[in-house]
């Protein structure tokens, strides 16, 4: 990796910041008995995915940067599961979940695309 390689250049970084202030925005209408459940949970899954982005970047080997988007890929997949029981169970809006899921797929998507890149390099 190059050493002027910067994550905050990263789309997919970018993405996952909005979507940290959306869940952040979603998870405050929440009752207050579940801001220690599943508000503190989702919280800390979506803060994750750009977090581990950061991480593995930063370990600068290929091998690390793999494992750390594949640990934002399982943090993503660990938030969409919780933003499905909060949607079953009324906490949100259908239309806020709408548009996280719809950013959550972007994201999904971005993160697949460069952990295969990513993977090339280790060939």
């Amino acid at each position: 990796m190059s050493s002027d390689a910067n994550y905050r250049k990263l789309i997919v970084w970018q993405k996952s910041i909005v979507l940290v202030r959306r869940i952040y925005e979603v998870t405050a209408a929440f009752r207050n008995e579940e801001k220690f459940g599943l508000v503190s949970q989702m919280r800390r899954a979506v803060v994750s995915i750009p977090s581990n982005i950061a991480e593995g970047q930063a370990r600068r080997t290929t091998k690390d940067y793999v494992r750390f988007v594949s640990m934002s890929e399982g943090s993503l997949a660990e938030l969409e599961t919780q933003l499905i029981i909060a949607s079953d169970l009324k906490f949100c809006s259908n239309r806020a979940a709408k548009n996280c899921f719809d950013l959550m797929l972007e994201i999904r998507k971005m993160l697949g695309a460069l952990r295969r890149s990513l993977m090339k390099k280790l060939k």
